[in-house]
C-alpha cells in the first residue's frame, strides 16, 4: 500500500497574516471552501481552534473531524469518515513579493489495499478547491480591510 500525497498551491495578494487569521477561522470555511457546515466539536488547549481543536466540517453527506495538531503552520489529522489511515493535512504561507503562497498538502494511507489511487482522485479537486478558496477569501477579506481603514 504506496501512501498518496495531494499538493496544490495557491498565490493571493494577501499578506501571510490575513491568510493565516481566515485559515484558523474555522466559521469563514463554508464561505471560501467546499464545504457545507463548520462546527467546533472540541475547543483547543489554550485557544478555542488552537492545538486539540477538533472541527467538524461538512459537504453533502460526508461529515469529518479534523483535529489540529502542533507544528509551526496549521496542520491537522483527519480522524473520521474517510477510507484512509494517517491522513496529516499541511498548510504553509510563505510571503511572496505582492502577496502569499498557500501550499496545501496531504497524505493518507488507504485503509483498503488498491484504494489508494481512487481515493486520491476524489480528494484531489477537493483539495485544490482547498487552495484556491482560501487564496481569494483571504484577498477579499484583506481588501475589504483596507478599505474599511481608509
Amino acid at each position: 500500500m504506496a501512501r498518496q500525497r495531494i499538493e496544490y498551491t495557491a498565490v493571493t495578494a494577501a499578506d501571510p497574516a490575513t491568510v493565516y487569521a481566515v485559515l484558523r477561522e474555522g466559521s469563514t470555511w463554508p464561505a471560501w471552501a467546499p464545504i457545507d457546515s463548520f462546527a467546533l466539536a472540541r475547543p483547543g488547549a489554550d485557544e478555542p481552534e488552537g492545538v486539540g481543536a477538533i472541527r467538524e466540517l461538512r459537504s453533502g453527506r460526508v461529515t469529518g473531524r479534523d483535529e489540529i495538531v502542533p507544528d509551526r503552520r496549521l496542520s491537522y489529522a483527519h480522524t473520521s469518515s474517510l477510507p484512509v489511515r494517517d491522513y496529516r493535512g499541511d498548510v504553509d504561507l510563505e510571503p511572496v513579493a505582492g502577496g502569499t503562497r498557500i501550499r496545501w498538502a496531504v497524505a493518507f494511507d488507504p485503509k483498503i489495499p488498491g484504494t489508494g489511487r481512487l481515493v486520491r482522485r476524489a480528494l484531489d479537486g477537493f483539495v485544490a478547491k482547498l487552495a484556491e478558496g482560501l487564496a481569494r477569501h483571504a484577498a477579499e477579506a484583506e481588501a475589504t480591510d483596507r478599505r474599511q481603514a481608509a
